[in-house]
């Protein structure tokens, strides 16, 4: 007898395959997307878009085009010269805002005009570097280059040249500037940039190297855009260990110059680590006379503004590094050592007498051949 087969109705149908497949949605719950890492707010972790400025060498061609194609640098005023449009501005743009505007340019007398820019060779970047460095000032880093670690003065023999290559980062610029002086904050280095075009918005962010130095991990190095200006703060209050954690480092020169004056065995201009303390100083000049005064040196230090600042140090030379009795020494430093008392007292006496000295050794000569002198 053949089987029947009764359709069953669609509501009962529909419970039926819900039945079956509620195992299955209960064993396998749907799957609850992973929580984004968080994005860092730091903008020198941000990527920055380069843009145009005066120096840069742009390619420029249509495609299906002849006659169009040229190869023009930026001009000082912002703009680039292209066939048969002229002087285009392109002064703070990036490439793709750049090529947006040349498009609308020829889209004046071209049927939809596909234009090709490309950036031939980047412009060196200009920045300032100001605060507690060695050579504060305005300084144009190309791509790639060396950096010279060393004297500005004479003497600075030991020297490190370091080499780097691709686009100018914050420690290159540091080094270029004869890095840091032993007051200089590696923790609050701050960066101010520009955000677009001259005459826009100027926002700052701070980087912490004293971090890398003290316990390693990774470094946030941020390349450097036209324009940048680098500020290094003096640091409030450096210990032992920390001054000279930053003179055995690349932030800090090989060598420095001082001139040492007075009563040391060999006066003169001396070349000592940076950094280095002011006993360091004192025994490359072969250390003090007798006639020193025990606790007299003088110290005079040119300032940024341009005055001499000078400070009597009672010299100790058993005294730790970075105290008043022994502090760090910076390029350019002068350091008198002063006489003591019964030198000054002798040397007065011997300006007196030296003056008669020739007419007292002529009445010995008479004295001693027996003429009398009157």
């Amino acid at each position: 007898m053949p089987h029947r087969r009764f359709p069953l109705p669609t509501p009962l149908l529909a419970v039926c395959l819900g039945l079956v497949a509620a195992p299955a949605l209960l064993a396998a719950p749907p799957a609850v997307p992973a929580a984004a890492a968080p994005i860092s707010q730091d903008p020198s972790a941000q990527a920055v878009p380069y843009r145009l400025g005066p120096g840069d060498r742009l390619r420029s061609s249509l495609f299906r085009m002849e006659g169009y194609e040229t190869t023009a640098d930026v001009l000082s005023d912002g703009t680039v010269t292209l066939p048969r449009l002229g002087s285009v501005p392109v002064w703070g743009l990036t490439l793709n805002e750049a090529r947006s505007r040349i498009t609308t340019g020829y889209a004046r007398f071209l049927r939809r005009p596909i234009v090709y820019l490309d950036l031939v060779a980047a412009r060196p970047v200009r920045v300032s570097v100001s605060g507690e460095v060695q050579r504060p000032g305005l300084y144009s880093i190309g791509q790639g280059g060396t950096a010279q670690l060393a004297s500005s003065g004479p003497g600075g023999d030991g020297s490190s040249t370091l080499s780097s290559s691709g686009p100018p980062t914050l420690v290159e610029a540091l080094q270029r500037a004869g890095g840091l002086t032993a007051w200089g904050d590696l923790r609050r280095i701050t960066v101010q940039r520009v955000s677009g075009a001259p005459g826009s918005p100027v926002r700052s962010f701070t980087v912490d190297f004293w971090k890398v130095l003290q316990s390693g991990g990774p470094v946030a190095n941020p390349l450097l855009v036209d324009g940048d200006s680098i500020q290094v703060p003096r640091a409030e209050q450096l210990s032992q260990r920390e001054l000279l954690a930053v003179a055995s480092s690349t932030f800090a020169p090989d060598t420095i110059s001082v001139n040492v004056v007075g009563e040391v065995v060999r006066p003169g201009t001396q070349s000592i680590k940076a950094n280095s303390p002011l006993s360091q100083a004192l025994l490359a000049a072969g250390g003090l006379t007798q006639r020193a005064k025990a606790g007299g040196v003088r110290l005079l230090r040119l300032e940024p503004d341009g005055t001499i600042r000078q400070a009597t140090i009672q010299y100790d030379p058993s005294a730790a590094m970075g105290t008043t009795a022994n502090p760090p020494l910076q390029q350019g430093d002068v350091l008198v050592v002063e006489r003591h008392g019964w030198a000054r007292v002798n040397d007065s006496l011997r300006s007196a007498v030296e003056p008669i000295g020739p007419l007292l050794n002529a009445g010995s000569i008479f004295r001693l051949l027996g003429v009398p002198l009157f």
